[in-house]
């Protein structure tokens, strides 16, 4: 059985690139415990905070319920659900699963090809990772499920992994002339530029296309704050900052919270800024709640 084709074909609600990452988070928090023990399993009274929190800081915008992947994970072959009852899992009810005992763990020819291949469950891990989320939230996600993958396992491919365009960095940045489009940083050492990034504003991995119309160079801070759903572009092509970001630093305001309401920086003139569609997948897929007024200088 080909344990990364399965993992990289999981069932899951798509339309028009909408993102269902319930599935992937579990397994990927399952992953993460089967590392640290490999006979237990997860109690869903037990585990339900910390998957709720997980479809909260990495789901997309909307409310869900980690009821929902608990139970119809089981359909991919990979999961196993019993009760106090028997085998078998009791539905998505919250109730049911909370007063029968529900109990889920991979499934059992998994764990066996797990324990015969160490290096499997930090491929499947990266499967998962590439094709559901960018790479600047990878290292973050490992550790909230206390996923602990050594560098040579995270650089084999996934078998459903489009190659990217190498040439989508230096395009982008020099689109925006090597200056960070939300606050202008364009530090660099010598001549080589540092902590600029080129960010996908549609995901790579929800078929966002490595063109200069679907990217932003973006310093580090703000491309993971673009990246968890903190900041947005608007009409206008305007800064958007969450209302769900708190911050009472100087840092904070003046990094953060300042942005809201201005104008991108670039690109050049000639050169394609960022399309209608693609920032309206971002805030409707990423962005998480309200935006908030435009800052007052």
């Amino acid at each position: 059985m080909d344990w990364l084709e399965r993992t990289a074909k999981l069932r899951q609600w798509a339309r028009n690139g909408t993102r269902a990452p319930h599935k992937p988070l579990l397994l990927l928090y399952a992953l993460g415990r089967f590392q640290e023990d490999a006979e237990g399993e997860l109690r869903y009274s037990s585990v339900e905070e910390d998957l709720q929190r997980l479809l909260t800081e990495y789901g997309p915008p909307n409310k869900t319920t980690p009821a929902y992947p608990f139970h119809h994970l089981v359909s991919d072959g990979v999961w196993e659900v019993h009760t106090d009852r028997g085998p078998g899992s009791p539905g998505t009810g919250l109730r049911e699963l909370r007063e029968t005992g529900a109990a889920g763990r991979l499934a059992p020819d998994l764990r066996s090809a797990l324990r015969r291949d160490p290096q499997l469950l930090a491929r499947i891990a990266r499967v998962l990772l590439d094709l559901h989320f960018p790479p600047s939230l990878h290292s973050e996600l490992c550790e909230a499920v206390g996923l602990e993958l050594e560098p040579v396992e995270t650089e084999r491919l996934s078998p459903a992994r489009r190659q990217r365009d190498r040439r989508m960095r230096e395009l982008v940045l020099t689109a925006y002339e090597y200056r960070c489009a939300f606050c202008g940083y364009d530090g660099r050492i010598g001549a080589v530029p540092v902590g600029l990034e080129a960010a996908h504003v549609r995901w790579w991995a929800f078929d966002g296309p490595d063109d200069i119309d679907n990217g932003l160079c973006l310093c580090s801070l703000h491309h993971k704050l673009f990246d968890k759903g903190v900041l947005g572009v608007g009409d206008g092509h305007r800064i958007l900052v969450s209302q769900r970001f708190v911050g009472h630093s100087t840092a904070a305001r003046e990094h953060v919270i300042a942005l809201a309401g201005r104008p991108l920086i670039g690109p050049q003139p000639g050169t394609r800024s960022v399309a209608t569609a693609h920032r309206v997948w971002h805030l409707r897929q990423v962005f998480h709640g309200s935006p908030r007024p435009a800052a007052t200088l």
